[in-house]
């Protein structure tokens, strides 16, 4: 993805450090992302067969804390442009950290829970070490000592201890240490390096992890037509890999394209505060609803023979799609669009899916994917038609 949107001046590092215009994610970012490529499996799997309400919970709740951890990370790897032998071995420890949390999730609800915790206190060392340097920059760039303090290491300190908690009074724990990171985040007015944040580094940075969580559907439409090897489950891929496609189409062409813009003509502040949002709280949405669609697509293929889905495993495509849908209307309200433009693709986008999940009882696996293929197709092909129109009446006047 093009970069060339981004703010000069972005990335900032140390006092007297190089600064670095438009740059590209790194080879130790690219590494680091494939401990992500297990994690998506590990959760993905999670939604095969029929899964209840409990298991979407579930799912949500183990998939925010790795990918809030992610947006960390890559906020200081965009920050702090650094490629000392220092940030590399924190980085690779996190990577170390994700994936035993990654190991810990099938069981990470009851057994594992402690295992799944102690990772992720890991995760938060790492971050300390990365942002501690910043406390001893000159102003106005320097960091306050407490915020790195109480974000990470008071933090990690807690999670360790929450490994003692016993279930199920773990997770409220969880719960409320991650509503207290939320709090530090959005009292934060974005001073100092925030400010010189990198954004076309930032939505390639988001664009690649969409990558890894569509990568996980294509493995997961791959690996169940493997063990389904019949002319219906073959239908029902290709109609699943189509979806997929689509999505991709869709997302490149005109979603990171919006962000890269929007992102680009920010100044300041008002560039931090649509990082983290659009970034950092609405894209989990954006991949969440992918994975769940992997979960369902899956299944799709294993029940291929079968005369209809079992009702969770619909709800993780149809549902997962209306997610997607929805997260990207969140997106483009973040970004001032006009709620009735927003309206007019994201009411389809969202009722369609959800018209199919209703009649997915008198409905044939195949017929599920294909109408959630169809609505995807017509989503993209809307969106071509808005931007030749956009460009003739920029052509007019």
């Amino acid at each position: 993805m093009s970069t060339s949107q981004s703010e000069p001046g972005a990335g900032a590092g140390p006092p007297g450090a190089a600064v670095h215009l438009g740059r590209h994610a790194d080879w130790l970012e690219l590494f680091f992302d494939l401990v992500f490529v297990a994690l998506a499996a590990q959760l993905s799997h999670g939604l095969h067969g029929d899964p209840g309400l409990r298991d979407f919970a579930v799912f949500l709740a183990l998939y925010f804390p790795p990918w809030w951890l992610w947006v960390n990370l890559t906020v200081s790897s965009n920050l702090f442009v650094d490629n000392s032998p220092r940030r590399r071995l924190l980085m690779l420890f996190a990577m170390l950290c994700i994936a035993v949390m990654a190991a810990a999730v099938p069981e990470a609800d009851t057994d594992r829970g402690s295992v799944y915790a102690l990772g992720y206190a890991g995760t938060r060392l790492v971050l300390l070490g990365l942002w501690w340097p910043a406390t001893r920059f000159p102003e106005p760039e320097r960091v306050p000592r407490w915020r790195p303090l109480s974000y990470c290491l008071a933090s990690g300190l807690l999670w360790a201890g929450s490994a003692a908690v016993p279930a199920p009074w773990q997770y409220v724990v969880w719960a409320g240490l991650i509503a207290a990171e939320m709090a530090l985040l959005l009292t934060s007015r974005g001073r100092g390096v925030l400010g010189s944040l990198d954004t076309g580094h930032i939505v390639e940075r988001v664009g690649l992890f969409v990558i890894i969580v569509l990568g996980e559907s294509v493995i997961a439409l791959v690996t169940s037509a493997d063990q389904v090897w019949t002319l219906r489950a073959g239908l029902v891929g290709v109609l699943g890999f189509v979806l997929l496609a689509t999505l991709w189409w869709s997302y490149f062409d005109f979603g990171s394209t919006a962000a890269e813009l929007m992102l680009g003509s920010a100044q300041g502040r008002e560039a931090y505060l649509l990082a983290r949002d659009v970034g950092g709280f609405l894209h989990f949405f954006v991949t969440a609803g992918v994975l769940c669609m992997a979960g369902g697509l899956a299944t799709a293929v294993d029940e291929a023979d079968h005369a209809h889905l079992p009702t969770g495993a619909v709800w993780a495509l149809g549902g997962g799609l209306a997610l997607y849908h929805a997260a990207h209307a969140a997106i483009a309200l973040r970004f001032h669009r006009p709620l009735a433009s927003v309206a007019a693709w994201a009411v389809p986008g969202i009722g369609i899916p959800l018209l199919v999940v209703w009649a997915a009882g008198v409905l044939a696996p195949w017929l599920v994917v294909l109408l959630l293929s169809a609505e995807a197709f017509a989503h993209l092909l809307y969106a071509r038609h808005v931007q030749r129109l956009r460009i003739v009446r920029s052509a007019a006047d």
